[in-house]
């Protein structure tokens, strides 16, 4: 009798072992990996013409122990007005990824925050907006017109020197203030160019 008991039991549980096995398999939780960036480029064009600007930020060991190389191709004319782009990538992949892709896609939850500082005679200001990008979930376009970033202009005043701050948050509060503070989210990358005016 115990025997019997026993068995069913066995049989019993195996059976719901089972049935939970096969949903699992059905319906998995989905996953949603952040993306690796391992290179940021700011590329800086002077309206009217002139020489372009590149700053570059290269971690190809990402947390390891090695520092990022950071470069800036040369130095800024003064009062001149700069149409600015950010192109982030995961070179870790062959050929490298373009993260640029996810960012736009999901433009309602990233933003570039463009942070002027160290005495640099310079502003910077948005020039795209949610609505300029298509949502990778409905392949619709966004309708807010909240910043996103990849896209700016930066406005150089008289000679100086100082810094410019890039940093991409994911999941900021929107509308906020224009600085970290107030938006929140988690920092996907961050990167600090020492920039002369001359």
């Amino acid at each position: 009798m115990k025997t019997i008991k026993f068995l069913s039991t066995i049989a019993f549980a195996g059976t719901l072992f089972i049935a939970c096995s096969d949903d699992d398999n059905e319906n998995p939780d989905p996953v949603n990996e952040e993306e690796t960036i391992t290179t940021m480029t700011v590329t800086l064009i002077p309206q009217g013409g002139g020489d372009t600007v590149t700053l570059t930020s290269k971690d190809l060991d990402g947390d390891g122990p090695n520092a990022p190389d950071i470069t800036v191709s040369g130095n800024l004319s003064a009062n001149t007005i700069y149409g600015g782009g950010v192109v982030l990538l995961n070179e870790t992949e062959t050929p490298a990824e373009n993260v640029n892709e996810e960012i736009e896609g999901e433009a309602d939850e990233h933003q570039f925050f463009l942070i002027v500082g160290g005495g640099l005679n310079a502003t910077t200001t948005y020039e795209d907006d949610e609505s300029d990008y298509v949502s990778a979930e409905t392949g619709e376009n966004f309708t807010s017109t909240n910043p996103v970033g990849i896209a700016f202009t930066l406005t150089t005043t008289d000679a100086s020197s100082g810094t410019l701050a890039v940093t991409l948050r994911h999941e900021p509060k929107k509308p906020n203030d224009g600085t970290l503070a107030d938006a929140g989210g988690e920092t996907d990358i961050t990167q600090t160019f020492d920039l002369t005016i001359q």
